[in-house]
């Protein structure tokens, strides 16, 4: 549902606008509502609510004994906020959340199949130039086309 790679910038009131590709997609599937949370390497994460339940189901089955389980859902259920865009497309990025991923004011917004990761401009650099050259191996080692 979300593919793509854009460049933004936060408006002076720390806002960020969804590009207009993205918006055409959750006025498609009717979606209005979707949570953002603390991503993997330092990226945030963006789900749909139907996504985010079904991550949800998902993270609430893994054992409460386990510390790493703890540990993990507690960072990204505490991190976690619902968001609805403005009539404008645009979304307000906690402080808490903006700090953890490095954001300032340039960003990425991927697009990355079911969900929508943010990137600070540096940090999005950073791993795809030390990402691309693996690409085709890594691809190797996941994927089995027959």
């Amino acid at each position: 549902m979300f593919y793509g790679e854009f460049e933004h910038t936060l408006d002076r009131k720390g806002r960020l606008i969804i590009p207009s590709k993205f918006r055409d997609a959750l006025k498609e599937h009717y979606i209005e509502r979707f949570f953002i949370t603390r991503g993997l390497d330092k990226c945030l994460f963006m789900l749909a609510e139907d996504e985010w339940k079904t991550q949800e189901q998902k993270f609430k089955s893994m054992s409460f004994t386990k510390s790493e389980s703890r540990r993990f859902n507690r960072l990204y259920f505490s991190g976690a906020g619902e968001m609805i865009p403005d009539k404008q497309g645009r979304i307000l990025i906690p402080p808490y959340l903006k700090e953890y991923a490095d954001i300032k004011k340039d960003v990425y917004i991927i697009g990355v199949s079911n969900r929508i990761e943010i990137w600070s401009r540096e940090l999005w650099k950073d791993y795809y130039s030390t990402s691309r050259d693996s690409f085709e191996e890594v691809a190797e080692k996941l994927i089995e086309l027959e």
